[in-house]
């Protein structure tokens, strides 16, 4: 790719290196957003044929199937390299048609490819016997060298978990977690969600610890608010209490202290009694 970018003018080599760089960064965390870059990147560029393979994976991956079987189409002319053909042929199975799919899988371009190429359209061709629903054919497609080995390659954990998957799909659920078992045993990397398959198979059904401590939070909230309404109330009584003392404590209106209490403090249902000196004297 740099010496492509070689031929172009230093500054917009440099543009367009940046934006490819956004596209490569980007493409798995934000598709939509590294199809953005690749477009710019396509507008500065459109005669490289790096830049038109970026555009072709970042349509890809935004599932705009037409426009990156075009941008595909238009490197492989530009390089005469077959490295895109599995992937243009998975173009085609996106596009509702598995039929142009199988074809590629049959075409000349298919021994051009390394190893890795070979088994990547073994993936697509099984794939769109799937699409076809033909589940046997697709089993059958994946059973090759590359699966029976037992030598760990880049392609293995995909390969093995395809063969699970349409195992499973075919009710054959004790081959199927045999092969979801030593796809993990490949996967080192976490590629794939054989772990999750197998105990959805064995019937293990696992907790979100982040919903849980969501949930607890919630519930802690909810009982600090019913315990202040409850300090609230009892603040509430306490004052009563105090407003009902005040009511029966003895005042002598002759102090110049003395406040009468509000009528609307006063609570009827207590009666204050008060009796003057004379009357004490006569008692």
């Amino acid at each position: 790719m740099r010496q492509e970018l070689l031929s172009l003018p230093k500054g917009l080599a440099e543009e367009v290196s940046r934006n490819l760089v956004m596209v490569a960064r980007l493409i798995d965390e934000d598709p939509e957003q590294a199809y953005a870059y690749a477009r710019i990147a396509l507008r500065l560029a459109s005669r490289v044929a790096a830049v038109r393979e970026a555009a072709g994976f970042a349509a890809y991956a935004t599932q705009k199937y037409s426009e990156a079987l075009a941008e595909f189409r238009a490197s492989k002319r530009m390089t005469g390299s077959v490295e895109l053909w599995p992937v243009m042929a998975d173009c085609e199975r996106g596009l509702g048609r598995p039929e142009r799919a199988l074809a590629m899988a049959g075409e000349p371009e298919v021994q051009k490819l390394d190893k890795a190429g070979q088994v990547e359209m073994r993936l697509v061709a099984a794939g769109a016997r799937r699409d076809m629903g033909e589940l046997d054919a697709a089993i059958v497609t994946l059973q090759s060298p590359e699966l029976a080995s037992n030598s760990v390659q880049p392609w293995t954990a995909r390969l093995r978990y395809a063969y699970a998957d349409a195992l499973l799909a075919a009710g054959r659920e004790d081959e199927a977690r045999e092969w979801f078992a030593k796809t993990l045993e490949a996967d080192k990397d976490g590629a794939t969600d054989a772990s999750d398959r197998l105990a959805e198979i064995d019937g293990v059904e696992f907790v979100d610890a982040a919903a849980v401590e969501e949930e607890e939070a919630d519930l802690a909230d909810d009982l600090d608010d019913v315990d202040d309404e409850g300090e609230d109330e009892d603040e509430a009584e306490v004052a009563a209490a105090e407003r009902a003392a005040d009511q029966a404590e003895y005042y002598d209106e002759d102090d110049e202290e003395y406040e009468p209490l509000d009528e609307a403090d006063v609570d009827v249902t207590d009666e204050i009694v008060v009796v003057e000196g004379d009357e004490r004297d006569k008692a």
